[in-house]
């Protein structure tokens, strides 16, 4: 056991000293010290209740003769962060719990690791800081929230959004924006539609890192607490067998993760974390991979924002582990791949079963016969950039127009606001990536205005930045080169004709070469906007949205 370098043996007798300061008795410090990594806190509706997840977590390790020490991590609330310089915190939070779950785990010389998360950033920040260290290790999620409702309707954090750009185009009342406010989110967990958080919960299980159930029970069901002990267990299992993190993210893992992300329609974000966690296992995905792998892939749901189910429905119409046993069915998936239940991923769904195939379709009914993501490159876009293609209009699909472009996420949202953009138009939004943002804000509130105004199937935006799973409409992000490295959206101009082709996952600046090179020859970038603090680093290190944005080290 790795934590015998801090409890075994004579010249340990202070360290030991110091786990009975707490309260540890020896026969707890004589069994495997688990970690056990929660984001708990009061500042994330996904994470208010992780203390009772995080309490069974630590029961299952005790029935399974292992000792549980609860660490923390941080975790930064999107929706709250949204629309304002909270937003540039988001994604650069990720390296941040990756790095502290390294120094915690590492300096107490523990045997295994569950970690507990939630929400956005949080996941794939546990699972790149666990990659590193390549223990035992498990994860449960907290769970979706159930989906609110207001008169018949059941409606979910991107409905409010755009109902603001209602109220803006006149077409709905404060009053009635109020009542979207009390009622859209009803209960703790993470946000109900396949945003970002869920994206992420449903990977984890995917990839075999997390139990079947993992993406869709929702928060407040009691199975959710006895899930979370089956977690606990399953660590201690993994322990006995030394099973570690890399032996289950291998190349094939991370192939069933893209294929069921194409099958589920997740959220665009899941282009920036995969590659990212997989860079930590020593894997290498690309964004080409992605998209050989959606040609190949039926879009078989179309959960919230893309359509009006929720993940509430995906739990009851079988879970991920059903949309697996559907892809499994045509050859789509790895089978014989451990998971941290000791079994194959073809083993742990025998049982599965599609119990509602209007929220699942049976893989010889699906809405398209490729996959819900699509990565377009073009000159505009040569490292690629990428769009959640199941939430386009199909008159978007195709698409040309004048560009009209902004060098920030307000002065987009101020033209919005103040009807300057019009029908046909592409908003170009700029030196918001990574390094330009810095930070790589999401952008929900400008994508959800449009919506709200009935534009969204009428204008096409594209950013160096990023959205939020809750985008919806023909919002294309992760421009690769950003702006700020002189990729060609930093040459664009007001009424450039832009062409964009999500059937041939092309992107097309539509001026000539040598106006192009002139243009890139008398570049001149913005000052920077922000000259202080982590974020100032954080540029200085982080690579391109293609690459997932992970640290040049």
């Amino acid at each position: 056991m790795r934590s015998h370098a801090v409890k075994t043996g004579l010249s340990k007798a202070p360290h030991r000293s110091l786990f009975k300061a707490m309260g540890y008795i020896d026969e707890e410090i004589e069994k495997p010290l688990i970690g056990v990594v929660s984001a708990k806190s009061e500042i994330v509706p996904g994470h208010t209740h992780l203390d009772q997840i995080t309490e069974a977590v630590k029961t299952g390790i005790r029935i399974s003769g292992g000792t549980p020490i609860e660490i923390p991590a941080i975790g930064v609330c999107d929706g709250i962060s949204m629309g304002h310089q909270g937003m540039r915190y988001s994604l650069v939070t990720r390296e941040l719990i990756a790095d502290s779950i390294e120094c915690m785990v590492m300096a107490h010389g523990l045997d295994g690791i569950v970690l507990v998360p939630n929400c956005d950033k949080v996941v794939p920040g546990m699972l790149m800081g666990a990659a590193r260290l390549n223990l035992p290790t498990t994860l449960v999620s907290g769970g979706p929230m159930l989906a609110g409702k207001v008169g018949d309707k059941k409606v979910s954090l991107s409905l409010i959004f755009e109902a603001v750009g209602q109220v803006a185009a006149g077409n709905m009342t404060e009053e009635e924006l109020y009542e979207y406010e009390e009622k859209t989110c009803p209960t703790c967990g993470s946000c109900s539609g396949m945003f970002t958080a869920n994206s992420m919960n449903c990977m984890t299980e995917v990839l075999g890192i997390a139990l079947p159930g993992n993406g869709s029970v929702p928060a407040v069901y009691t199975e959710r607490i006895r899930l979370a002990k089956y977690t606990g267990i399953a660590m201690m299992n993994m322990v006995e067998r030394n099973i570690r993190i890399r032996d289950i993210l291998t190349k094939s893992a991370f192939e069933n993760a893209l294929t069921v992300d194409m099958a589920l329609g997740c959220s665009t974000n899941t282009m920036l974390h995969l590659p990212a966690i997989a860079h930590e296992a020593g894997v290498k995905i690309d964004l080409d991979e992605a998209n050989a792998i959606s040609n190949r892939t039926p879009n078989l749901c179309k959960l919230a924002p893309a359509g009006h189910h929720h993940m509430e429905d995906l739990y009851h119409a079988g879970g991920v582990s059903a949309v697996m046993k559907e892809l499994s069915s045509k050859g789509l998936l790895n089978d014989d791949l451990i998971t941290i239940t000791g079994n194959m991923v073809g083993e742990n769904l025998k049982a599965a079963k599609n119990t509602d195939p209007e929220v699942i379709r049976p893989i010889d009914n699906p809405y398209s016969t490729t996959g819900g993501i699509a990565v377009l490159k073009g000159n505009l876009a040569p490292d690629g950039c990428v769009v959640k293609r199941s939430a386009v209009a199909k008159e978007m699909l195709v698409h040309s127009g004048p560009a009209k472009v902004y060098n920030s996420e307000e002065e987009a949202s101020e033209a919005i606001s103040q009807g300057k953009i019009e029908k046909g138009d592409v908003l170009v939004i700029r030196y918001e990536g990574p390094k330009g943002g810095p930070g790589m804000r999401e952008m929900l509130s400008p994508t959800a205005t449009l919506a709200g105004m009935g534009l969204d199937k009428d204008v096409a935006l594209i950013t160096d930045g990023r959205f939020s799973g809750a985008t919806r409409g023909a919002s294309i992000g992760h421009v690769s080169p950003e702006a700020a490295e002189g990729g060609l959206i930093a040459i664009v101009e007001n009424g450039d004709i832009i062409s964009i082709d999500m059937n041939k996952c092309t992107i097309t600046l539509d001026v000539e070469e040598t106006l192009i090179n002139k243009r890139l020859e008398t570049l001149t970038h913005p000052e920077p906007k922000v000259n202080s603090g982590y974020l100032v680093r954080y540029a200085k290190l982080v690579s391109s949205a293609s690459t997932g944005a992970v640290f040049n080290l």
